[in-house]
């Protein structure tokens, strides 16, 4: 008797099952684990008062990102510039103590490896599809470009992975979102993302693991598919998934961390198996066409609240829910905008070019191509580009894209989290807006009452020529 068709996230799940409880949750075994600075602390501490080694140190990767400052970190004679917050400077020496201390690799932060986490992951093969991989931060979803479950865990799963390789989960419902046609000018993954969770909302993939599906999908690079997972946690879903394909082992053969030989060639013929069986069913379906979506913008504070550029902020009299009519006054409020307002005709005071959705190479490429030639506007005061890794950085300069940034008037950084969140010294003024191609616009997201528009990396290099939110289109 066959056995019925099966989505790609029932595959892997099944595959990972160590036991099912009665309850319905089961044990899953965990492929790899990324750590930073920020959520690993108590974890490595509560292991040490406990005496537990962590089980499988060769499967953790650490790399230390969110507190990091983007500015010079040595000085002329290769001495660490101190670290001025506290609190930053403790959980950074923490994580550099304890990698080593329990056998983990540790990328340091002078190290030409060293990135954002989920930057780091698919470029040292270490991320692989089919695994599970799971990391004490949310955006862990970006692995799925790969064809990898990943989500992102609290401190204490962190401990409990460090000591059994395992977590308790409840199984997630398969949901598919497909997309079929071909993207008008201008657009890019960031703007696909941005749409669809604009048509689903906020908690749209709340209670599911999202495959994306379709020719769009099909085409896109792994930089991008890696961009539309990046931002499924926005949609609130577990995780997002691409079926990994033939462009997907072209980018990991020969890294680092991929296996070789024999095993490479084994767990190729395994990830051929990675796909959802024709007639699988998934628990939701939603289909966008793709020529209906358009450069687009946030205007609000949460990714949902998404316009096309050449839009309008919407009135809150045009929700139909109640609680959604008050979130988007609290928003405008928040933001400083009234409705029927242009989108194009709101000025930015910061441009941010980074995070781990937007700072790999191709994302810079984009950027450096609407800049080339151009100069930020006067009253973009602050503009700063944020690679996403020490070898993008590399593979930017080589490519003579950093020498653009600089001729048009931006900051070029060291890699690190950077702007993406108040973490660190790189924060927007209270009450200025930042054009940003990160994956959040929650309020004081990118600093106490710094006000943020999501938007493409091409999108926000067209704000820093334009100085106010402008269409891409216009400059290319």
């Amino acid at each position: 008797m066959a056995s019925r068709p099966r989505t790609l996230y029932e595959k892997i799940w099944e595959d990972h099952v160590v036991e099912t409880r009665e309850d319905g949750t089961a044990i899953i075994y965990i492929d790899r684990h990324l750590v930073h600075e920020v959520t690993s602390p108590q974890a490595f501490e509560a292991l040490r008062m406990a005496g537990r080694p962590v089980r499988r140190p060769e499967l953790t990767l650490a790399v230390p990102d969110h507190n990091l400052p983007t500015t010079a970190r040595r000085d002329a004679s290769g001495g660490k510039i101190p670290i001025a917050d506290p609190q930053s400077a403790q959980q950074l020496a923490m994580l550099e103590k304890n990698a080593p201390d329990f056998g983990i690799r540790y990328i340091g932060d002078a190290d030409a490896e060293q990135g954002i986490v989920h930057v780091v992951g698919p470029e040292q093969g270490f991320s692989l599809p089919g695994t599970t991989i799971v990391c004490g931060d949310s955006h862990t979803a970006s692995h799925g470009g790969l064809g990898a479950l990943a989500f992102g865990i609290g401190t204490s799963e962190v401990e409990h992975v460090l000591a059994t390789q395992t977590l308790l989960l409840q199984r997630s419902k398969p949901m598919e979102v497909r997309v079929e046609g071909e993207f008008g000018p201008g657009v890019t993954a960031k703007d696909l993302i941005l749409h669809i969770i604009g048509v689903i909302g906020a908690a749209g993939g709340s209670g599911y693991v999202i495959e994306y599906r379709g020719t769009v999908f099909e085409q896109m690079s792994v930089e991008q598919r890696l961009t539309v997972c990046n931002m499924s946690i926005e949609a609130g879903a577990r995780a997002g998934l691409i079926a990994p394909d033939e462009t997907v082992f072209a980018y990991l053969k020969g890294r680092p961390m991929a296996p070789k030989g024999d095993d490479w060639d084994r767990a190729v013929a395994y990830w051929k198996t990675l796909h959802s069986d024709p007639g699988a069913e998934f628990a939701k379906s939603v289909a966008i066409d793709a020529s209906e979506v358009q450069p687009s913008v946030t205007w609000g504070t949460s990714p949902e609240d998404v316009v096309p550029i050449g839009g309008t902020v919407p009135s809150p009299d045009s929700f139909a829910d109640p609680s959604k009519r008050t979130a988007a006054q609290k928003s405008l409020d928040y933001m400083g905008l009234t409705a029927g307002m242009k989108m194009t005709d709101i000025p930015v005071e910061n441009i941010f070019i980074g995070s781990c959705t937007n700072s790999r190479i191709e994302d810079l490429r984009a950027a450096a191509k609407v800049l080339e030639g151009r100069k930020k506007a006067d009253n973009v005061r602050w503009a700063i580009v944020v690679p996403g890794s020490g070898l993008v950085k590399r593979q930017a300069e080589e490519e003579g894209l950093d020498r653009i940034f600089l001729e048009a008037g931006f900051e070029w950084r060291e890699p690190g989290c950077s702007a993406c969140l108040g973490m660190n010294p790189d924060k927007v003024p209270p009450g200025e807006r930042c054009a940003s191609t990160s994956n959040r616009n929650f309020v004081g997201r990118q600093g106490p009452g710094a006000r943020t528009h999501l938007v493409s990396p091409a999108m926000a290099a067209a704000a820093a020529v334009a100085g106010r939110l402008a269409d891409v289109r216009e400059f290319t």
